[in-house]
């Protein structure tokens, strides 16, 4: 059973940047695309960004694009979320999550198999 932990969230200021990761166990994270989530207070959970098994494809949302960067070490079992240029607006809790296989379903959609269980990121004015 794959089991994800991320780590690496906390409060920074606004234009700051932080990292996240998403370490896995349980099985080979090669096997499966992995995607990042947030959820904002109030508001429903939203698909940040996603690579494939190889990372030969990623996406990201419109509104990460050109800010975040999602990486893979599938040697070490992990995903990473580089965040620069961090706004107000991206506060929230970040999961990441493995998919079905190794290409990324939908990210409009946030029906994964595996999940993390977040952590906070805080984004301050």
């Amino acid at each position: 059973q794959l089991q994800l932990v991320e780590s690496g969230g906390g409060l920074v200021q606004s234009g700051g940047s932080l990292r996240l990761s998403c370490a896995a166990s349980g099985s080979n994270l090669d096997r499966y695309a992995v995607a990042w989530f947030r959820q904002a207070p109030g508001k429903e959970r939203e698909g940040v960004s996603c690579a494939t098994t190889r990372s030969d494809v990623t996406n990201y949302a419109d509104s990460v694009k050109g800010r975040f960067t999602i990486s893979r070490d599938n040697a070490k079992n992990m995903v990473y979320l580089q965040m620069n240029s961090l706004k107000p607006e991206d506060t929230g809790v970040y999961y990441c999550a493995a998919d079905w296989g190794p290409l990324c379903t939908s990210t409009s959609s946030a029906f994964r198999p595996y999940w993390g269980r977040g952590t906070q990121v805080t984004v301050s004015s």
